[in-house]
């Protein structure tokens, strides 16, 4: 059974980092497309980030520049390293993969392109 497990998330000052993991059991890093997504209650899950199976990145225009998405084929692991964090960071951040890749195959920034699901690691950023 696949499930990815997400950590990493905490509270920080705006302008601080912090480092998410998702770790996957019975799956591949190296397989298809994986993404981060983010949550508001109320509102929509937003992807913020995804990486193809050749390493290519994708980023979501309010994070460019701020999120790096990685893997470490060796450890299993998708990271999303934050720097520079916003209030409006604050939400729930899912990690998300499915077997085709990003670009392409899926519309990466949809929830329904994704067929594998963590539960959260929450996320807050104070003014």
């Amino acid at each position: 059974q696949v499930q990815p497990v997400e950590s990493g998330g905490g509270s920080v000052q705006a302008g601080g980092s912090l480092r998410l993991s998702c770790q996957i059991f019975g799956y591949s890093v190296n397989m298809g497309c994986m993404a981060w997504f983010r949550q508001l209650p109320g509102n929509e899950r937003e992807g913020v980030a995804a990486i193809d199976s050749d390493g290519t990145t994708f980023y979501v225009d309010s994070v460019k520049g701020r999120f790096t998405i990685s893997k470490d084929s060796g450890e299993n692991h998708l990271y999303l390293q934050m720097d520079n964090l916003q209030p409006e960071d604050t939400a729930m951040y899912y990690c998300a993969a499915d077997h085709r890749e990003c670009f392409p195959g899926i519309l990466w920034r949809v929830v329904g392109s994704f067929v594998f699901w963590g539960r959260g690691t929450q996320v807050t950023v104070a003014t």
